[in-house]
């Protein structure tokens, strides 16, 4: 197996602490009112800082950058196509959100996002978990029905790039002879849910499914529960995991960073957070919670929930709230478990994303190339 590495666009922000920026919750905590001081340390996601993030991914050897949606988020459409411009061979997983956007009209976009990239385009279907969130963008229905959409939504983006074009008459969408302005390659399509209904969309409709980095045990029961459902339906489905990463030439040091992450954090500002988050819909979500339990122990190592796995970063940000951590060898260990239960695709990210790029692609990366997991550069 050959594993592909892709890197994140910190499309919110970016910083040296888990408050401040990436997905931190609230978005602002530590830049107005907390009480942490991030004066000095915030990075803005302008264009200029965003495309040395794409530049610097794309100069190490990373794949794809995932740029993702949300209301603190840049839009990731313009930044994906403003960032096209800033580099060569980079792919952009771009993330979105079904119900929000026309299938139509998304495979319009698309299709030209391919011809002016040369087919550098990927998408992440994001159904959505938070209920306040999709009600800011007027969207009412309930989580199974956000699936169904999706699937039908799926179904009607995929046809509209055959020569013929696509007819459908659907619960959710109703269009006749739908089709992009010219031919172009179908995008890979990735999803992630780690609720029933998550399953069987992947299983029938995606390339690649996404799950957070749960431990090793965890994801494989996901692969085997998707894989089986894939093959009911007559496919193949790859899988990824989404995962942070702070790898060091030695384990205390990388362990050190995560102990200077933890003491930062105001646990009056953990609770905070965590209430936000326990009202999420997300499966994922929930399990995410359930690593760490919302405690701010004064050991970083308490929140090790697998040898070199430690949930310290889901107690600020909503999302993927796990890291690998430890040396070089350490974390490619790792990397070879969750490539063992069959896990292809990686999506990284550090705080911050320039640095911590250049640790993993320059650490960890050539490890894996030794041990015959990783192509030659």
């Amino acid at each position: 197996m050959t594993l592909t590495f892709d890197w994140f666009l910190p499309t919110t922000g970016d910083s040296r602490s888990l408050v401040g920026g990436g997905h931190s919750v609230p978005a602002d905590l530590g830049r107005a009112g907390g009480s942490i001081d991030t004066a000095g340390r915030f990075r803005e996601p302008d264009l200029r800082y965003l495309a040395h993030v794409a530049r610097t991914a794309e100069g190490l050897g990373f794949d794809a950058v995932l740029t993702p949606t949300g209301t603190p988020c840049e839009d990731a459409w313009v930044v994906a196509s403003a960032l096209l411009a800033e580099t060569e061979r980079l792919r952009f997983l771009v993330a979105l959100r079904p119900g929000l956007i026309t299938p139509t009209l998304l495979a319009q976009m698309a299709s030209t996002f391919q011809r002016l990239s040369g087919d550098r385009l990927l998408l992440n279907v994001v159904v959505g978990g938070d209920r306040s969130e999709q009600l800011r963008f007027g969207d009412r229905i309930d989580k199974d029905s956000r699936y169904a959409r999706a699937a039908e939504f799926l179904q009607v983006f995929r046809g509209c790039f055959g020569a013929e074009g696509t007819d459908f008459s659907g619960s959710f969408y109703d269009v006749e002879d739908a089709r992009t302005r010219r031919p172009a390659t179908v995008p890979p399509i990735y999803l992630g849910g780690s609720s029933p209904a998550a399953g069987v969309v992947a299983a029938e409709h995606v390339d690649v499914y996404l799950t957070w980095g749960e431990p090793p045990t965890d994801v494989a029961e996901k692969v085997d529960r998707i894989r089986d459902l894939a093959a009911r339906a007559g496919r193949t489905v790859r899988f990824g995991v989404r995962l942070h990463t702070i790898s060091r030439d030695h384990s205390e040091d990388a362990w050190r960073v995560a102990e200077d992450m933890l003491a930062q954090l105001d646990p009056a500002e953990v609770r905070q957070t965590q209430a936000v988050l326990a009202a999420s819909e997300s499966e994922g979500q929930r399990r995410m919670r359930a690593l760490h339990g919302g405690t701010t122990p004064s050991d970083a190592r308490a929140l090790e929930i697998h040898p070199g796995l430690w949930s310290g970063i889901g107690l600020m940000r909503s999302g993927a709230g796990t890291a690998l951590v430890g040396s070089h060898t350490e974390v490619a260990g790792l990397i070879g478990e969750y490539a063992a239960v069959g896990v292809e695709e990686f999506v990284m990210s550090g705080y911050p994303h320039v640095e911590e790029a250049y640790w993993f692609a320059e650490g960890v990366l050539p490890v894996l190339r030794r041990r015959g997991l990783l192509a030659e550069a």
